[in-house]
């Protein structure tokens, strides 16, 4: 059967991540989080004090980016492959709403850009993967097979959110995590180097009422109709 390249586009909290690991455990394909990428640059600039509520200081970040070391490792008991930084996992640390405020403001440094999207053409080139972001189908594979276009009301993506933070223990409020969901939409789809946008051959879903299962099945029939034409 033939091996095709999956690009999933879409806001945050659309559940991207949810549906391009499923897809990649069934077709038995690699799964790509480039969002984790940048929020691992994210922390990493957390970390190092390059950025903050009032204060960002990109040139730094830039001057520091060939230190920066990711890479995907699959932990079994898990199920997916974790986040890595400079050989020590963060896939905890990069899930926070703190890290989320940050992470859009970082990817739309064009340095960053470049060098995340090197990486990612590079693990697409035997195709047979999975990948999700922002700019998957328009600027990193905008010869993919298959584009997914995903998108829910500003509502709906922040009560996912809210919940899956309030699950893992955290303080945050409704209003807060609203907010972050508002403030990321802006800064995504208006950012002057590759803004979120839908690939003119994307096939959108509204996910706001579908279960997981829905979307799933939904998304796993273009799939076999892509391999099968």
């Amino acid at each position: 059967m033939k091996k095709i390249t999956i690009a999933i586009d879409g806001f945050s909290s659309t559940g991207k991540s949810t549906l391009a690991k499923q897809l990649a455990k069934h077709l038995e394909y690699v799964y790509v989080d480039t969002g984790a990428m940048y929020r691992a640059i994210t922390f990493f600039a957390m970390q190092n004090g390059y950025i903050s509520i009032d204060f960002f200081d990109k040139e730094t970040l830039i001057n520091s980016l060939p230190f920066i070391k990711l890479h995907f490792e699959y932990n079994a008991a898990l199920g997916f492959a974790e986040m890595y930084l400079n050989d020590i996992s963060i896939e905890n640390e990069i899930r926070t709403l703190e890290v989320s405020s940050f992470v859009s403001l970082v990817a739309e440094v064009s340095e960053v850009r470049a060098k995340l999207v090197e990486q990612q053409q590079e693990m697409g080139k035997g195709k047979g993967i999975v990948m999700d972001g922002r700019d998957i189908g328009t600027v990193v594979f905008p010869d993919a097979e298959l584009k997914i276009f995903m998108t829910a009301s500003p509502e709906t993506r922040a009560h996912r959110r809210y919940d899956e933070l309030k699950a893992k223990g955290a303080d945050v409020s409704f209003e807060d995590v609203f907010n972050n969901v508002a403030d990321r939409d802006y800064i995504d789809t208006h950012r002057d180097d590759s803004p979120l946008r839908k690939a003119d051959d994307a096939i959108e879903i509204d996910n706001s009422y579908l279960t997981r299962e829905e979307q799933f099945n939904a998304v796993l029939e273009m799939v076999n109709e892509v391999v099968n034409s």
